[in-house]
């Protein structure tokens, strides 16, 4: 269970505690948390599906909400199963190796869903403003060069992380009061010094996701900048609601993590286990909701959703 070098000894097995205070209450918090992952993964898979067997859907939009979904489901499927065997089987150890491999898919993959995010973004900006060149602009040699690209970037950024977390000495503790893997949790438990660990977490963090919501606001400024030179109402109504699906899910995918991070930043004050449920469902939310949104406001996709159940 451990190893020892000229530091002494180094874990290589890991406790999680779950949700550190609220133990006796895993079971009742898990009934949440379970409907939420089954709502994820069966709303994601039919919107998978849907897209890939309606050829009517097999445009840029549809197909970059498709890696969108399946993103979704790599997601909330490396942390919620490893929540609910806690929760229900108080199965939290982990060794070195697995703990990493999670953080790993955590990471690359909410990443991987920041880009999508950004150049679906792109996509309603070449619609909008050049709506006769949509097509040719975003063919499909294009749209799988991008899908590549977005997950290089998230997966160059964090195997770095694994490197850095590989030549730490775990000889502090073994026990991580949370649900899952996360890079810093671990730097913290080590006894190394840490500030290459703090300092590239800070770069990845500003030239991901900084980077991206920053040119997801440019993109819906030169958006709204087009939408109103649009002479007529009605099409500037009809430009708008096309984004509104889009601006939804934005919101609920950056919104609770900026939440979260500025309470774990100065909520010093506030209960551990707040900033462990609020990490949970900040990363569970927009698997669960991205779906519904797409299904109720895409009438593309309601349509060939209410044909496939009916």
């Amino acid at each position: 269970m451990s190893t020892f070098n000229h530091t002494g000894v180094s874990h290589t097995v890991f406790r999680l505690l779950g949700i550190p205070g609220l133990e006796d209450q895993h079971m009742c918090i898990s009934i949440p948390f379970l409907i939420s992952y089954i709502i994820a993964l069966l709303g994601n898979s039919l919107l998978i599906f849907v897209i890939l067997t309606k050829q009517s859907l097999h445009g840029p939009m549809y197909l970059f909400l498709c890696m969108l979904a399946g993103a979704d489901i790599v997601l909330s499927t490396s942390t919620i199963p490893q929540m609910l065997a806690i929760f229900w089987f108080n199965a939290g150890e982990i060794s070195l190796d697995r703990c990493i491999t999670q953080l790993f898919f955590i990471y690359s993959t909410f990443f991987s869903e920041s880009g999508i995010l950004l150049v679906m973004a792109f996509d309603r900006y070449i619609a909008i403003c050049y709506p006769l060149r949509y097509t040719s602009i975003l063919t499909n040699s294009l749209i799988g060069k991008i899908g590549v690209t977005i997950f290089l970037r998230s997966y160059g950024t964090v195997v770095p992380i694994i490197f850095l977390v590989k030549r730490l000495t775990f000889c502090k503790s073994n026990i991580l009061p949370n649900t899952g893997c996360k890079h810093i949790i671990l730097a913290r438990i080590s006894c190394n010094d840490i500030r290459i660990n703090i300092w590239y977490g800070f770069f990845v963090l500003m030239s991901t996701l900084v980077l991206d919501i920053v040119l997801i606001f440019i993109s819906y400024m030169l958006i709204l900048r087009a939408v109103f030179c649009i002479p007529s109402q009605d099409a500037r109504h009809k430009a708008l609601n096309t984004c509104g699906s889009h601006v939804c899910v934005i919101v609920l995918f950056y919104g609770p993590g900026i939440f979260t991070t500025l309470t774990q930043r100065f909520g010093h004050h506030i209960a551990p286990h707040i900033h462990v449920l609020l990490a949970n469902v900040s990363i569970l939310i927009a698997p669960m909701v991205n779906p519904i949104i797409y299904g109720v406001k895409t009438k593309q996709i309601r349509d060939q959703v209410v044909h496939v159940l009916c």
